[in-house]
């Protein structure tokens, strides 16, 4: 009886074995075979890979030279020469030239007389009746009817021409005045005198006497300063003083 119940075990197992191949075996052997053909072309274009690259060599790197440069020297700016200072020449000393005497010239009235300047110094008023200028002594604006003479104090003042001495008086606003008519219808008006002039009235004057001096007395005038106040008027208007007497 044993050796019955081996012999069925065995075909038993058998039988199952069969079954199975029989079934599901079919695709395992091929799922194995379809496995085994994949392993095989991997490693064929494994091998074709490596012959091809064998045979070309390793890939060959070229470098392009790089062409240099050229060099350019620096140039340094030219240092410019200096010029050279001129040496001043020393300035010839003045020779001293003696004031001339005032020459004779045509008046007005169409006689020739001589006049001259009554100080000799710089204009600090100018003549002015059209335009007016700002007085700083009276705080206004107004025209001015004569010249300014800068003068120091107690220099003397001179008569422009001939003539004779019409009028000495002390001016409120103007100061210490002497009035010359020169041939009749000329006046030379000198103000801003010391206190009391060398002239009275009815004296004959000649060109450059001395008729006063260079005072303060012009309380129109202080702000300014020391100087004469000159006015001339012809045929009794008031005229610019510089029209008569000759260039300084």
């Amino acid at each position: 009886m044993f050796e019955l119940k081996g012999k069925r075990s065995k075909n038993g197992l058998f039988d199952r074995v069969s079954g199975f191949f029989a079934g599901k075996g079919f695709y395992i052997v091929l799922v194995l075979c379809v496995a085994a053909i994949g392993v095989s072309g991997y490693f064929l274009l494994a091998e074709t890979a490596s012959r091809s690259q064998t045979a070309a060599g390793p890939a060959e790197v070229v470098v392009m030279p790089t062409a240099a440069l050229p060099t350019v020297p620096a140039t340094s700016a030219p240092t410019p020469t200096p010029a050279p200072t001129p040496t001043p020449a020393p300035a010839p000393t003045p020779t001293p030239t003696p004031t001339p005497a005032p020459e004779p010239t045509v008046g007005p009235t169409g006689k020739a007389v001589v006049y001259t300047w009554p100080v000799k110094g710089q204009t600090i008023g100018d003549f002015s009746l059209e335009v007016v200028a700002y007085d700083e002594t009276m705080g206004d604006w107004r025209t001015h009817q004569g010249l300014d003479l800068a003068a120091p104090l107690g220099t003397q003042v001179l008569a422009v021409a001939d003539g004779t001495v019409s009028a000495v008086y002390a001016d409120p606003l103007m100061g210490q005045t002497v009035v010359i008519d020169h041939d009749g219808q000329v006046q030379s008006i000198y103000s801003n005198l010391a206190g009391t002039p060398t002239v009275e009235v009815g004296d004959a004057v000649t060109t450059g006497a001395v008729i006063g001096a260079v005072g303060k007395t012009a309380i129109a005038e202080s702000s300014k300063a020391s100087h004469l106040h000159l006015e001339m008027t012809h045929q009794g208007q008031t005229v610019d003083p510089a029209t008569f007497l000759p260039q300084m």
